[in-house]
């Protein structure tokens, strides 16, 4: 992934404001290349989640403007996956009627469409639970369907709100490893919301700190890839989370 690549998604001086809360976000500027995975953190209302709606569409900015593609960003597109913190799945629905959901809300899901979702289970390692309903998996496997589900379209890029912050620190680690298997597998690029230092060093290409709803310049993350999880205990791993806990220390 190269993160020096023209930019397919761009957000210029992004402004906005909630009636309640007053601004939220103030000038933030981002590119992502195709392929790249951006990870935004900081504390809790700092804005990072309001910037991923932005560049989302779900949320409109008072000023500046979000592109991709070229195209301004007006509203979600077909191009865009999303994943939440929680994997919000039908629950009279099979695992692989989940993936297929954003299919079946348009067209006609295919035969096609079936195999490509259950290649898509295979690789997220769901292939014996296809036709369970989701309340006979665990909290860690409705979160791979749920990831499933978001790549079915064939997503340019992905939003993501602190998908894993709810799993245990084991399952989480898991699915880290195979969601970034999954993306470079896919060629997906990824805007990733998080509170966590370490997995944002884990999965990105860039870290970008978020204070007081401004966007310092972002981290470059030099670990080779494929990541591994033997990689969060060597010295450059460890010095490049404390490079990141040092800026946020200074926000203070």
């Amino acid at each position: 992934m190269n993160a020096l690549a023209m930019p397919f998604l761009q957000l210029d001086a992004l402004h906005f404001a909630y009636p309640d809360r007053g601004e939220v976000v103030r000038d933030v500027c981002l590119q992502l290349a195709p392929g790249e995975i951006h990870c935004l953190v900081g504390r809790s209302g700092c804005g990072k989640t309001t910037v991923l709606k932005l560049a989302a569409g779900l949320l409109t900015p008072q000023q500046g403007h979000v592109q991709l593609m070229g195209q301004t960003v007006q509203q979600p597109t077909s191009d865009m996956g999303f994943v939440f913190q929680s994997p919000t799945l039908l629950p009279w629905l099979s695992v692989l009627d989940n993936v297929l959901l954003p299919i079946s809300l348009h067209s006609t899901v295919t035969h096609e469409h079936r195999v490509y979702g259950e290649q898509l289970l295979a690789q997220m390692g769901l292939t014996a639970l296809c036709h369970d309903k989701p309340h006979q998996l665990s909290g860690g496997q409705q979160s791979r369907v749920a990831i499933a589900r978001a790549l079915i379209t064939r997503p340019a890029v992905l939003f993501m709100d602190e998908p894993f912050a709810a799993l245990d620190a084991i399952t989480r680690d898991e699915l880290q490893r195979d969601f970034l298997a999954l993306c470079q597998s896919h060629g997906t690029a990824v805007l990733f919301v998080t509170h966590d230092m370490s997995e944002a060093v884990y999965l990105a290409d860039r870290v970008s700190l978020m204070h007081a709803g401004r966007m310092q310049a972002p981290l470059q993350i030099d670990l080779p890839r494929p990541r591994h999880s033997a990689m969060r205990y060597t010295p450059a791993f460890n010095a490049l989370c404390e490079q990141l806990r040092h800026a946020m220390d200074a926000t203070l």
